[in-house]
């Protein structure tokens, strides 16, 4: 058995030190510099029909820029809606009553947010009210297959005979001449 010197000792020891401090950037990094300490948020509603693949702690968005975070998803029993709350940073507090949520998808397969269009009232939302105006998740399969088979999902037309009569008339029908 060989002896350890103590500059192979040191550089273990270094290269440990190295790889937990990067996995603590990473951890910071990948929270936002928030580790759910901080209460600086306020919480907003929105009811949407379609959720698609919109999950919480997914990220509320104005023109790109992360405002806030989807906090919990739930479903009203009464008209069957997805009711979200989604925790907006309270630097964000004065969005106008007339704000429109939509559900948006980053990129072709990427991930969903909720996405807010600041409207121009001068009146803001208080924290807890419900954003009226929101537009569902657009289904990309459903559209994709509405384009592919041509048309809005109803059961295609029977076909026409050579002379431009429907073949599927009823064969008691009275014919005309």
């Amino acid at each position: 058995m060989s002896t350890r010197g103590p500059r192979l000792e040191f550089a273990v020891g270094a290269f440990l030190l190295l790889a937990l401090a990067s996995l603590l950037v990473l951890a910071i990094a990948s929270t936002n510099g928030r580790f759910g300490f901080s209460q600086d948020t306020y919480p907003l509603k929105a009811r949407f029909t379609n959720l698609g693949q919109l999950r919480p702690m997914a990220p509320v968005k104005i023109g790109g820029v992360t405002i806030g975070k989807v906090a919990s998803i739930d479903l009203d029993p009464q008209k069957l809606d997805a009711v979200v709350v989604l925790d907006i940073d309270s630097r964000y507090k004065d969005l106008p009553i007339d704000t429109s949520a939509s559900i948006l998808t980053g990129g072709l397969l990427g991930e969903s947010y909720v996405g807010l269009q600041p409207g121009g009232d001068p009146q803001g939302l208080e924290p807890g009210e419900e954003i009226v105006f929101t537009a569902p998740a657009v289904d990309l399969i459903q559209m994709a297959g509405k384009y592919i088979f041509g048309g809005t999902g109803s059961s295609p037309t029977p076909p026409a005979d050579p002379a431009g009569s429907p073949t599927d008339v009823p064969t008691d029908a009275p014919s005309t001449p």
